[in-house]
């Protein structure tokens, strides 16, 4: 959940509700069901003109993330034992704040063969230093 912080958008502002879609080259994120605007069409001969409302995109420093347990609006930080998100701030609980299922999607997928710029596997498992005779041991 995330609520909406927009001095523009004075209609949305402390609204709450949830991630639609991030769009990261523009920094920005679509919030469901705010930040509504009406479209025109203009008629043609072909087609009758019409009116549609769409949900328009949010800069992501206009939103906050929510406290699952205060349900405040809170800052998010990161712990240092373990990486994991936690709620920041004043009257927060600290609690874990989980990744969006949105977020964790990639664009461009991590490669799972060799490519031609990677080590061939022969060369990693090569070993070139020996502790017992020093083999390998550059001379300084």
């Amino acid at each position: 959940m995330y609520t909406g912080n927009c001095d523009s958008w004075e209609r949305d502002k402390n609204e709450t509700g949830n991630i639609k879609r991030v769009i990261r080259s523009q920094n920005r994120v679509i919030v469901e069901g705010k930040n509504k605007i009406k479209k025109h069409i203009k008629g043609v001969p072909d087609h009758e003109g019409e009116i549609f409302t769409v949900e328009v995109p949010f800069h992501a420093s206009n939103v906050q993330v929510i406290d699952p347990l205060t349900k405040r609006p809170c800052k998010v930080g990161v712990t240092t034992t373990y990486k994991v998100r936690v709620a920041k701030g004043t009257g927060t609980s600290g609690f874990i704040i989980p990744r969006l299922e949105i977020l964790k999607i990639r664009a461009t997928p991590r490669p799972t063969t060799a490519g031609s710029k990677d080590t061939p596997i022969e060369f990693v498992w090569e070993q070139t230093f020996d502790v017992k005779t020093g083999k390998g041991m550059p001379d300084l």
